[in-house]
């Protein structure tokens, strides 16, 4: 079962880069979609909200691995 793009990010918790301060910022931000798995709503979310810890470029790399770790295109 593929989890969610939040639940993904979650496992990034922890790490001492860009993306353990993302999922840092996502766990702490109670708005954050947190059952979404789509990559426009999500990137729609991150882009209104203009936060330096939620960086847009960070998202894409984060959904860039997580799409090659669960989404199959056939």
């Amino acid at each position: 079962m593929q989890p969610s793009f939040y639940l993904y990010v979650l496992t990034f918790r922890g790490a001492s880069d860009e993306y353990g301060v993302f999922a840092e910022a996502a766990f702490n931000d109670h708005a954050f979609p947190k059952q979404e798995m789509d990559f426009e709503k999500i990137s729609l979310y991150i882009e209104e909200l203009a936060d330096d810890d939620l960086n847009a470029a960070t998202f894409d790399h984060l959904w860039a691995m997580y799409e090659e770790k669960y989404i199959v295109e056939y």
